[in-house]
């Protein structure tokens, strides 16, 4: 079977089973998730990276993705363990579909809703949708949608002391008689024995989870950390030795969140503190988009190798990803508290907002957190003072239109609508929705292009005009969002340089220092 990607040299436009069996044989971690293994002489599916003997090749199969495995009749691979794999990535074209699919997908759209419906969110046919996923995934939608209940069921057996009932419910199963029919099926046993065989698991207080999530290297960890903990927002979020934390609220329920780097296993370790498990696995997704653990960066990397601007810093910095926001709505109003002031005036501005409009963080906490974020029924009518009046307007307006359901920024994937809905809020013009849609939708190919730092760094220190720097980031395309990251990186090595030479500090928003300190205060305009 030929799976629809490019390989990572670029020399085709089909993954060939030629390159998948390169792959396997080297263990090559840049392609895990990419493709899977179906070993005929066992029925057991793995990932290129198992580290178990190596198959004859006659006894494999590849597939590009667990859910064209599984409905081969392969079985997961207890060893290498597919379902902490990193995320299948995003394509383009017609694919890009899919890609939207598989987000609405990872926000429960198929555990009460129907295909027909999923397509039509999608302004596609159920028919038309169900051939892109058999071609670019090798099995139809709600095969995709059950194994991903399937794998997250199997991580929270392996790696939870959660109650079977629990599990089932967690991982998106009506019934507990359902969960164990369709895992025995999977795994060939049940689920509280496979739990008896593990051997060593995370361990976590009552109320608290362990998740390992994969991803493809190389990741730039200190680049990524170093730009969330620049933004952060004072008691809402912080950075500490090297460990991203914040405080959420979903469904009327306080957690908190912690994410640090395991390097050599290719993963981040979340730690979740929440009340309810039925809601880890939209949690979980959220973590994977924040730190962009589907992304590719070898496809980027490669797009990026001929032009001379971009490909220096893609050498220095390999794996730079796309950080993402925990929330739209909250992402949407530091934007508007981000026009035309330092990305450390904003963080105060924003930590002022959320101590006084914010519900104070009822969990008991060893860091700094210290609220949650306010809602958008907080900020409606609230007299925020300290702010330029249009700016407290603005985030009023996007309050209110939050809240009359005219823009939705808790949808997984972003629409026309939303992106027009969002300009037609006063206040927000397009570097913020652009913002909004690189941060909290992860679409690859947004770009601020109004950004100062952005046309300044694209004309090499005098500022490009907007009409220009669109014509240059043509080029870029469909990966501008991971353009404008690099050039960002690229703006506060400069600043850092030159802080050093005059002032023998560093207080650059991208500090190269994984211990990122939240007293930093960069001078660095994103707008």
């Amino acid at each position: 079977m030929d799976i629809v990607m490019p390989d990572l040299e670029g020399r085709a436009a089909v993954l060939d089973e030629l390159i998948c069996e390169r792959a396997r044989l080297a263990r090559d971690p840049r392609y895990d998730g990419r493709f899977f293994i179906g070993v005929l002489s066992t029925g057991i599916y793995c990932r290129p990276i198992c580290p178990a003997p190596t198959a004859k090749r006659s006894n494999v199969r590849y597939f590009p993705s667990a859910a064209g495995a599984a409905q081969a009749g392969f079985r997961p691979c207890l060893r290498c363990r597919p379902e902490i794999a990193p995320g299948t990535p995003a394509w383009n074209g017609t694919a890009a579909t899919v890609g939207r699919a598989l987000r609405l997908i990872g926000q429960g759209a198929l555990d009460d809703g129907s295909v027909e419906d999923l397509a039509e969110r999608l302004g596609v046919s159920a028919r038309h949708l169900h051939r892109l996923f058999l071609s670019h995934l090798g099995a139809p939608a709600v095969a995709v949608a059950q194994t991903r209940r399937l794998e997250f069921a199997k991580q929270l057996v392996s790696d939870t002391d959660l109650p079977m009932n629990q599990v089932a419910r967690a991982s998106g199963f009506q019934s507990i008689r359902r969960f164990n029919d369709t895992f025995r099926r999977q795994y060939r046993r049940a689920p509280s024995k496979l739990r008896r065989t593990r051997t060593s698991w995370p361990r976590a207080a009552e109320g608290q989870y362990v998740f390992r999530l994969g991803y493809r290297p190389p990741f730039d960890w200190d680049s990524h950390l170093a730009f969330l903990a620049a933004r952060a927002i004072l008691g809402v979020e912080e950075v500490r030795a090297g460990t991203y934390r914040r405080t959420f609220a979903l469904q009327g329920l306080q957690g908190t969140l912690e994410v640090r780097p395991r390097p050599r296993s290719h993963a981040v370790e979340a730690r979740i503190s929440f009340s309810e498990p039925s809601l880890l696995l939209r949690i979980v997704t959220r973590v994977r988009a924040m730190f962009d653990l589907g992304a590719d960066p070898a496809t980027v990397a490669r797009h990026f190798r001929g032009d001379p601007l971009l490909a220096p810093l893609v050498r220095k910095y390999p794996g730079l990803r796309v950080a993402g926001a925990w929330d739209g709505f909250e992402l949407a109003v530091r934007a508007i508290l981000g026009q035309q002031v330092t990305v450390s005036g904003a963080s105060t501005l924003a930590g002022r907002l959320a101590r006084r409009y914010g519900e104070p963080l009822t969990l008991s906490d060893r860091g700094g957190l210290s609220h949650v974020f306010p809602a958008a029924d907080d900020l409606a009518e609230a007299d925020i003072a300290g702010l330029p009046a249009a700016r407290a307007d603005a985030i009023r307006a996007l309050s209110r239109a939050v809240l009359r359901g005219e823009v939705d920024l808790a949808s997984p994937v972003l629409t026309d609508h939303i992106t027009e809905a969002l300009l037609r809020v006063k206040g927000i013009g397009e570097w913020t929705a652009q913002y909004v849609a690189m941060r909290a939708f992860g679409e690859p190919d947004a770009f601020p292009a109004d950004d100062l730092v952005l046309r300044q760094m694209a004309g090499n220190g005098v500022p490009l005009g907007r009409a220009r720097l669109r014509d240059r980031a043509d080029t870029w395309r469909p990966w501008r969002a991971y353009a404008a990251m690099y050039l960002w990186r690229g703006a506060a090595e400069r600043s850092t340089r030159g802080a050093t030479r005059t002032t023998r500090r560093t207080d650059a928003p991208f500090p190269a220092s994984q211990g990122v300190s939240r007293r930093a205060k960069p001078r660095f305009l994103e707008a």
